[in-house]
């Protein structure tokens, strides 16, 4: 009887738990469909004017190795022509801790033009990076540019926001412990996401418009 009685249980506990694990897989399912065709190499992406890199962590004043692989991708686009301009957004809420200057200075060391460079010192979550490229950067078209884990999430997250976005993405090693942690946090940060794809909410810091990334493509 002890065993009928766990069987009954088993049952609708397995159910339950396949529904939890649809709930959580399917976003980002949606995600990676969704955005497929928008999502390319730095061979074959279109050319736009500007690439929008989204901050990944820095250890004092060297990025991350992510990001460092990120900001690799962006001065390679720069360099082949795909884009005018590269937008850097991060973190910059804590004292000590700068991103896009960071970011800035390693694409400096690039050999990237400083007047090339626009910083987005408020650029806390992807949607806060991609609606405030629209909204205080005036930035219509991009190539958002991140880790392949993270770039359906961004670019379904860039096109909401109201960007012609396409996406171009790092394919960084597994055998990386960021990697692994990136794709395994994925599918609940796109559960997350979901929220800004209803609602379309303001940045947490809005701010007033800046010509920044207008003066950058004009600049010569």
């Amino acid at each position: 009887m002890v065993n009928r009685a766990i069987g009954r249980l088993l049952g609708p506990s397995l159910v339950l738990a396949g529904l939890m694990v649809y709930a959580i897989l399917a976003p980002t399912g949606w995600a990676y469909a969704e955005t497929a065709r928008f999502r390319t190499s730095v061979e074959n992406v279109p050319a736009t004017p500007v690439a929008l890199v989204l901050g990944a962590g820095i250890n004092g004043s060297q990025p991350s190795l992510l990001l460092a692989r990120r900001l690799d991708l962006a001065a390679d686009l720069y360099r082949r022509g795909k884009v005018k301009v590269l937008l850097v957004s991060g973190d910059n809420r804590t004292k000590g801790y700068d991103e896009p200057t960071v970011m800035r200075d390693y694409l400096l060391r690039q050999g990237v033009p400083d007047r090339k460079v626009v910083r987005d010192f408020a650029g806390r979550d992807t949607w806060d990076s991609c609606t405030r490229a629209k909204r205080i950067f005036g930035v219509d078209r991009l190539t958002v540019v991140t880790q392949d884990f993270h770039l359906p999430r961004a670019v379904a997250l860039c096109r909401a926001a109201g960007l012609d976005t396409w996406g171009v993405g790092d394919r960084s090693p597994w055998g990386m412990g960021a990697t692994k942690v990136g794709y395994t946090r994925e599918p609940l940060a796109m559960i997350k996401a979901l929220a800004s794809l209803t609602t379309r909410p303001d940045p947490d810091l809005l701010g007033h418009p800046e010509p920044t990334v207008h003066k950058a493509l004009t600049s010569g």
